[in-house]
């Protein structure tokens, strides 16, 4: 067996000789690789994550290469060389990447887990199951930092997913290397002999356009990307045993603020130093069960949710889900109606929740005790949203996997609140492709609603009633069934796509767990885009297309049709163009409106490794809603958003959104107003970082700042300290004066076992 010593050698010698294609001119044709196909064999001594690929276990590791470019080009043979290294042993995956390039031009920053995805990264896409209906996504950026998705069936990536696994990555003389660990326990397989499992390997390579490698071709006309990887056979040994993970948490807090915020003159009170400790517990069972649980839990956020403007909103606002424990799993409980949105439990006490698959069949169970829960209450032309007391939900998800990108499922959500009412919905949804590239998606969802018999919830509301007069909007004890539906069919190909959906909404439905805004309607949409790739061009993409959307209320009368055709494109330099004209009629709060037009151009651009960002300008004729009497008036809303990497540790980002709606006979303004948000953050280290972010509000004339030092072990273990600070301007004497502020640490520590 050759010597440690003999493997370095080696690798310098293949680092030393980076392929020259333009001197291959007695190379064979290039064919992409179709569902390969390759058998391990286990590691030949041990790996060290270093970045260096000398150790003796790389030694009988599995060669990958014949990398194909799926993206922008169609199955064409890639700029620059790749190869992979694949082995395993009783307790981890080993991945390594040799990626070749000129090191000059390699795009490789030291920033915060999975925020390396506008750099040179490498990784693979494994489906241990084989069945295409989840996929981990495992990528390495040049300097070893992570980032890593969870693909569903539909080729939507949770970007919220976190696991462990350990990586070093390094640039060399003819591009970069990394090593990837990932430990067995990080994977869901089944309890098998010999493994059997679907993968691809990819490599991210962004330059004048982004480009992207994959060992398994894809093929643009087939929309399963997972019924596309290939195969990796023979991994024996392994076993997905049972672990334990203990997750303690110690957060503590200071806070202060404006005893009267209407009145400043009454002065400022701190509130004594506070803390408390939780407690998060995960056991699988198997490797294909799991149950996890969570006692005085903090879901306090160390990311603040960016303001929207709402001036001339009349539904409740959607805020992605930040908190770990209900992370974890969240594809599981998706579907199009949204009748699960796990932020509709707010403030929990405690919460538990079970994950499992049997054979095609996934399981999964969430229930919660919240300490104030919010209601959400559609309508046809606004949403409402109060806050009551305490209630346990809970949530069971099913979906069986039909093969071939397909699935059946069902969904039952309940919620019931200790002082009386409760949301029940039942729902069942289908997936179908077939013909390769046509997919056929269907929901159906029955809700059954108990409203509290307490109308100081609802004192602050406008009086009135719903579905016809027969139910109040006050809660006042009523019972009603509601029903919603929702399908589409779609054609995906490379050139061509095209599709029609149809949704409709009862007056009385409602999802208490779930995120409905609006109901009361029936709406068809339809779209037609073509794509053409021009070749020697400045543009690398161009994808002219037109939608129409068709509305009417539940009883059939019209409510408003839109006909918007649009251009996208991509361009040389890694910029991106969109730009669409709406040209709409709409009947609301029973006026009813028309030549109704709006433009929308929007540019972004990644052109280079030190500088991107992008902006957008709106502007045309819209309904000013908020309004006793609603008029149209003149809209122009625009923003940019600008990010500057000076060094590779140093990164400052802003953003800029402006809105304003003028009458349309006068530069009187039914509103105006900004919202300036910038950060500034330097890593320290891939484990150590600071930064500070900075919000003015103009709507609110409310200025944070919000600095925050991070220690990041691994996903779970984590040590935060950090402060908010909340000012708002007032009348004179007091000018602009703080008005809040709040110290915390956190502390999480995993003990795995």
């Amino acid at each position: 067996m050759p010597t440690a010593d003999a493997v370095a050698q080696s690798t310098q010698l293949a680092e030393a000789s980076v392929p020259d294609k333009s001197r291959a001119t007695d190379k064979p044709e290039f064919e992409p690789l179709v569902k390969p196909s390759v058998a391990l064999y286990p590691a030949a001594g041990e790996i060290r994550i270093d970045g260096e690929l000398d150790d003796p276990g790389w030694l009988n590791a599995v060669r990958i290469s014949g990398f194909t470019e799926v993206q922008p080009g169609d199955q064409l043979e890639p700029q620059v060389d790749t190869e992979a290294f694949i082995t395993y042993d009783e307790g981890n995956l080993y991945v390594a990447f040799r990626a070749f390039d000129d090191p000059k031009s390699i795009r490789a920053n030291l920033r915060n887990r999975d925020e390396m995805f506008s750099d040179d990264w490498v990784g693979f896409l494994i489906d241990t199951y084989g069945d295409a209906t989840q996929a981990y996504e495992i990528f390495v950026n040049p300097l070893g930092v992570q980032g890593d998705l969870l693909m569903s069936p539909n080729g939507s990536e949770d970007v919220d997913f976190d696991m462990i696994y350990y990586s070093e990555g390094k640039i060399t003389p003819t591009g970069y290397q990394v090593e990837i660990k990932v430990p067995m326990s990080s994977l869901r397989f089944p309890n098998r002999p010999v493994q059997e499992w679907k993968a691809t390997f990819i490599r991210n390579h962004p330059r004048d356009v982004r480009r992207i490698y994959s060992w398994a071709t894809v093929n643009g006309n087939d929309p399963c990307l997972m019924c596309q990887f290939g195969s990796i056979t023979g991994i024996q040994g392994v076993k997905p045993g049972t672990s334990l993970q203990i997750m303690p948490s110690v957060v503590g807090y200071q806070a202060g603020a404006l005893i009267d915020s209407d009145n400043p003159g009454e002065g400022y009170k701190n509130d004594k130093v506070n803390g408390e400790l939780s407690l998060n517990m995960r056991y699988d069972f198997t490797s294909s069960l799991a149950a996890e649980a969570t006692i005085n839990p903090d879901f306090s956020q160390i990311e603040s949710d960016a303001a929207q403007i709402d001036v001339n909103s009349t539904v409740a606002l959607f805020y992605p889900e930040r908190r770990p424990f209900f992370q974890e799993g969240a594809d599981m409980f998706n579907s199009w109606l949204n009748v699960v949105y796990t932020r509709s439990i707010n403030s929990p006490i405690a919460a538990a929740k079970m994950t499992g698959r049997m054979g095609q069949t996934r399981i999964g169970f969430l229930s919660a005790v919240d300490d104030a829960t919010p209601m959400l209450m559609p309508f046809q032309d606004r949403s409402e949203l109060v806050t009551a007391g305490r209630s346990v939900s809970n949530i069971l998800r099913v979906r069986h996997s039909l093969g071939n990108n397909s699935f059946v499922g069902g969904i039952v959500t309940d919620r019931r609140l200790f002082d009386g009412g409760s949301g029940t919905v039942i729902s069942s949804d289908l997936r179908l492709q077939f013909f390769k590239n046509y997919t056929l998606e269907t929901q159906v969802a029955l809700s059954s609603t108990v409203e509290p018999d307490d109308p100081s919830l609802t004192e602050d509301l406008d009086e009135g009633t719903f579905a016809n007069g027969r139910h109040t909007i006050g809660f006042d004890g009523e019972s009603f069934q509601g029903f919603a539906f929702y399908t589409t069919l779609d054609r995906g190909t490379r050139h061509w796509n095209f599709g029609a959906d149809y949704s409709a909404y009862s007056p009385t439905f409602r999802t208490d767990n779930g995120f409905v805004t609006l109901n009361d309607r029936h709406q068809l949409r339809t779209y037609q885009r073509i794509h053409v790739y021009p070749k020697n061009s400045f543009f690398v993409r161009l994808s002219p297309g037109v939608f129409f959307v068709k509305t009417m209320d539940y009883g059939w009368g019209k409510k408003g049709e839109a006909i918007v055709p649009s251009l996208s494109a991509e361009l040389k330099g890694q910029t991106y163009l969109y730009t669409e004209v709406v040209a709409k009629r709409e009947r609301y709060k029973d006026v009813d409106f028309s030549g109704l037009v709006t433009g929308l151009v929007n540019v972004n651009t990644n052109f280079s490794d030190k500088i991107n960002g992008g902006g957008y300008v709106s502007f045309g004729r819209d309904i000013a809603r908020n309004e006793d009497v609603p008029v149209a008036g003149r809209r122009l809303s625009a923003g940019s958003n600008l990010t500057i990497r000076p060094l590779p540790r140093l990164t400052f980002s802003s953003s800029l959104n402006y809105s304003r709606l003028k009458k349309l006979d006068s530069d009187e303004k039914f509103y105006e107003g900004f919202i300036l948000r910038t950060g500034m953050g330097y890593q320290f280290s891939r484990e150590l970082s600071v930064r500070l972010i900075t919000q003015y509000n103009e709507f609110d004339e409310v200025l944070s700042l919000e600095p925050l030092l991070s220690y990041k072990i691994n996903p779970f273990t984590v040590f935060y300290v950090g402060s908010t600070h909340g000012y708002g301007e007032y009348d004179e004497p007091y000018g602009f004066i703080r008005t809040s502020r709040q110290v915390f640490f956190k502390f999480q520590y995993l003990f795995q076992r």
